[in-house]
């Protein structure tokens, strides 16, 4: 049967549409109840248990379905996705409303439904002939659809449906209806089997309504239309809220804007701030510039009181109004309204109330940038000293922390299972097995190259190619060669993982691959962006096995210029897997004169003018401390920490990985103007510079930054016979400067440039296992050499803009949870040695602290001079030196100090590093050198702890 909605749409010119749709209806579309007559028990996927007993109600004792509204599903996932809830019925109207108003909710409930054990159902009421009605809600028509449909199976099973909703005047209806109604709330707390289910109900009061007791803390936000308009007028700003992690009482809003002008503004103090969460989209209002503030470099970090004293804050909030150069001065404002909450399940432990049988009790997040979250509880006791999920649900006027539910419990802090976890879901890492989905495009095994897969491939068997990679590496993307040709000059070939032959577009090991973006390396762990077959066997370019290739060859003279360039899909046959350590041992071993190792040593030769023409080019080698933990065989746990060597063959590789991106670059440039996949480094704004060019200056040497050409020569005349590391430290500051390098669609941006290669084009194309731009640029250039062909989604320039955008995220947050994985394993490594005193150098002075760097280690951390329950030092802060002085010693930036190490666990939510300043000796402030007469242990600390 066809049938025909019409409605109207108003258009944007401000005309009226008029718009019909015509959908089919249907009277075969099963009901999802296993054996029920009437639908003849044909069903596709999974379905509804024939005799439903769990969980157990006191409000409908009988066996019964449950059938969600819409904001039910959006608002209670959590208590939907608990094992404890089987059966339900999800409407496809709901669904597809669900989709429009929450891409992640609509991603969990389509893995709920995907879940055989869950029992949900999609029913299609839409085109369902008797389950549809124009005039009537569609969710009560179906709720009463199925009642009476149900009725007609077997008087012994006899079913209900239980429709399930917040709406109190939607719930009347249906009850007057004869259909039974109760609130997620009312059918929670009836199931008497689950009592912890009523801590994952999700709070939903309305911020608008009126307070009905306490202060008034926050102003009101302003209703979305009225921000609307002031955003088309001017009056207000919207932006992305950017909380401190340094100081909780300060935030930036970057404005979305075409101009430069106020791209960044400084909120300080609650009110001001006004109930606004990190990575909230935001509307702001500028204040008057005699408000305007300058950022503060005062640490602070909320002490977290169970109780809202206000006054409290107020105090601290005049401590970060301190007199500031008018220079400084930034522009200032507040917050008049949210325009899109970008809240998340957040990771943290539950700080217990001190009030004995309270079920209110503040959530610590792990992560600094996000308020404390109230929750109620009655599972307090057992999950105190846990990481816990809590997701927030709204946040009052009057309330100085927003309100929330409990979600999960993850496990014991501390455990290195649970604090992995909680570092891959703090950062948004996908980390879930392959689906079934995905893995079922997987090659079947025992696989073989077929003349199939020849087709449009050259065979470079023949070729003396080999690998250079760190210990351990299984995930081999690049493999290379070098060999003279008959006319004098080289052949060389960066040869890559042919991972696209693998992944082809759209299906579902393709979205997969796409939505992870990247592979994440923590410590002790791998979160595949592909799976383990292809990333470790069949793509890895492993030595003596037969493996697909896409090469990038190009012909050189001795003095590494190009001559000719070519690009070829190929097989190759790598004949050996080398680590940086053996490849190096080869080149400099005069006994060794394989086909490998005169390979090697061309390659090496080649590398080094290679990297010499970068660098006059301008090309910035910069430094980051990186560490590498060596771990105990069967604890897993760290023994030693030592900052990472970089050999002439690191080097030598990324040269020719560097050269192979640059050409790969200029190829599908020149195919696809609009589309190609590229990654520009934006030059540093000057502001930037100002810390790296004020540490330089108290150190009497000048740093130009006018272009990088220049930054890179005063960083290469920089030169201490005295402080020989001083150059290692101003590269590592000059890297804090630089701004992020990002991925971007050619057709949508007019800047190439990539600042620190000094290229005027790149791209990434050479880690195609573990990037999945890579594997795009691959597709692009398989089409450009007539190797592959198009796709629709390979020309949009919109969609590869998307693609660009999740991307730079991904990348982002693989890099933050690396960074968090090194920082837990530190811990570890300090928790088992105990107390140290090492050497250190200042990299930043604060209002109240100096932050220093560990060379021995690679470690960063934070020396705070006030501390609570002390006497407060004399502290003077100079901005423009920038230095501190406490007391009478001076500190610059680059001075060397020798500081304490210890791990502080007296805040098992935010265990941390501490660090002590030993030397220079200040009375009342440093701490003595010999650590002889202390309990390293930290063992022996936590038994003294419990003998008191």
């Amino acid at each position: 049967m066809l049938k025909s909605k019409t409605f109207l749409k108003k258009t944007r010119a401000g005309g009226v549409m008029k718009i019909v749709r015509e959908h089919y209806l249907r009277d075969d579309i099963g009901c999802g109840a296993p054996g029920c007559a009437a639908c003849g028990g044909a069903h596709e996927g999974p379905v509804l248990e024939p005799q439903p007993l769990d969980p157990a109600s006191s409000l409908c004792p009988q066996p019964h379905y449950l059938l969600p509204d819409t904001n039910v599903l959006l608002h209670q996932i959590d208590v939907l996705e608990d094992p404890a809830i089987r059966n339900v019925i999800v409407l496809q109207t709901v669904l597809q409303e669900v989709r429009n108003r929450s891409a992640p909710v609509y991603k969990r409930i389509r893995d709920v439904t995907n879940n055989q054990e869950k029992h949900f159902y999609t029913f299609t009421n839409e085109h369902h002939s008797h389950a549809c009605h124009a005039e009537v809600p569609a969710i009560r028509v179906a709720a009463k659809w199925y009642n009476e449909h149900l009725k007609k199976m077997s008087a012994e099973n006899q079913l209900q449906v239980i429709f399930i909703t917040n709406d109190r005047k939607n719930k009347e209806k249906a009850i007057e209806e004869g259909i039974p109604a109760f609130t997620c709330e009312e059918y929670v707390k009836s199931l008497t089997a689950n009592p912890e289910l009523i801590d994952r109900l999700a709070c939903l009061s309305d911020e608008g309504n009126e307070i009905e007791s306490g202060k008034v803390i926050f102003s009101e936000h302003l209703p979305l239309s009225k921000l609307q308009q002031g955003i088309k007028s001017g009056t207000y700003l919207q932006g992305t809220f950017r909380a401190s992690r340094e100081n909780y009482l300060e935030a930036t809003v970057w404005v979305h804007s075409d101009t430069e002008e106020n791209k960044e503004i400084i909120l300080q103090g609650l009110k001001n701030l006004n109930r606004a969460v990190h990575e909230d989209i935001v509307a702001v209002e500028l204040l008057p510039k005699n408000q305007w503030v300058a950022p503060s470099s005062v640490v602070l970090h909320d002490e977290g009181q169970n109780e809202d004293d206000v006054e409290k804050e107020e105090e601290r909030e005049r401590i970060l109004k301190t007199a500031v150069n008018e220079k400084m001065l930034k522009p200032t404002g507040r917050v008049v309204g949210i325009i899109k909450r970008n809240w998340r399940p957040y990771c943290g432990m539950l700080s217990k109330s001190d009030i004995k049988e309270s079920r209110r009790h503040l959530f610590t997040p792990a992560d600094k940038r996000i308020p404390r979250i109230r929750i109620e509880t009655r599972q307090a006791s057992t999950l105190e000293g846990r990481r816990i999920i809590v997701s927030i649900d709204g946040w009052p006027r009057n309330s100085r922390y927003p309100n929330g539910h409990f979600v999960k419990n993850l496990g014991e802090v501390g455990d290195k299972e649970t604090e992995t976890e909680v570092l891959l879901l703090e950062h948004d890492v996908p980390h879930q097995p392959f689906s079934q989905a995905v893995l079922s495009f997987l090659p079947k095994m025992p696989w073989s190259i077929t003349e199939k897969d020849m087709k449009n491939r050259e065979d470079l068997r023949h070729l003396c190619v080999c690998s250079v990679d760190p210990p351990g590496c299984t995930d081999i993307d690049d493999a290379l060669h070098c060999r003279e040709l008959e006319n004098g000059d080289l052949e060389v070939g960066v040869h890559i993982a042919d991972v696209s032959h693998f992944i082809r577009p759209g299906n579902a090991l393709d979205q997969e691959s796409a939505r992870r973006g990247t592979t994440v390396y923590l410590c002790e762990k791998r979160i595949d962006m592909v799976p383990e077959l292809l990333s470790s066997n069949l793509c890895s370019l492993r030595s003596n096995v037969d493996r697909l290739a896409f090469s990038c060859i190009w012909e050189m003279n001795h003095n590494a210029e190009i001559l000719k360039t070519r690009f070829t899909k190929s097989v190759i046959n790598s004949k050996a897997s080398l680590t940086y350590a053996e490849a190096q041992m080869r080149i400099d071993s005069a006994a060794m004169n394989d086909s490998i190792t005169t390979s090697l040593r061309g390659l090496n030769k080649l590398a080094k003018i290679l990297k010499k023409r970068r660098i006059e080019k301008g090309a910035l080698t910069l430094s980051s401390p990186e560490v590498r933990f060596h771990m105990d065989s069967e604890t897993h746990d760290p023994i030693d920490l030592q900052t990472k060597e970089l050999r002439e063959t690191n080097s030598m590789v990324e040269e020719f990985m560097l050269l192979a991106n640059i050409s790969v670059a200029k190829k599908i440039h020149e195919e696809f103007s609009e589309h190609a996949l590229l990654r520009k480094h934006p030059a540093p704004p000057p502001s930037n510079y100002e810390i790296l060019v004020k540490a330089a200056k108290s150190k009497n040497l000048e740093i130009k930054t006018d272009t990088a050409k220049a930054l890179a020569d005063s960083l290469d005349r920089v030169d201490s016979p005295i402080f020989p590391y001083l150059n290692t430290l101003l590269r590592i500051l000059a890297t804090r400067c630089m701004m992020q390098a990002v991925y971007f669609c050619s057709g949508m941006d007019n800047d190439f440039h990539h600042y620190g290669l000094a290229s005027p084009i790149y791209t990434h194309f050479t880690s195609p296992i573990r990037r999945y731009a890579d594997i795009i640029v691959h597709r692009l250039l398989a089409v450009a050499i007539g190797a592959d062909c198009t796709y629709p989604e390979l020309t949009d320039k919109h969609k590869l803009a998307d693609l660009c955008k999740n991307l730079n995220f991904r990348h982002k947050m693989a890099q933050y949870a690396q960074r968090a994985s090194v920082a837990f394993h530190t811990q570890l490594f300090f928790k088992s040695k105990g107390i140290v005193s090492e050497e250190a150098y200042i990299l930043f002075v604060r209002k109240n602290a100096i932050v220093v760097l560990i060379p021995k280690y690679g470690l960063e951390g934070t020396v705070f001079f006030e501390e609570k329950d002390k006497p407060k030092p004399r502290l003077i802060y100079d901005d423009e030196v920038p230095s501190l002085k406490i007391e009478d010693t001076v500190f610059h930036i680059f001075d060397k100090v020798k500081v304490r190490i210890m791990l502080d666990s007296s805040n098992l939510q935010h265990q941390k590093i501490r660090m002590l300043l030993v030397e220079p000796q200040i009375p009342g402030i440093s701490v003595p050198t010999d650590t002889s007469n202390m309990d390293n242990s930290e063992p022996e600390r936590k038994k003294k702890k419990l003998q008191k």
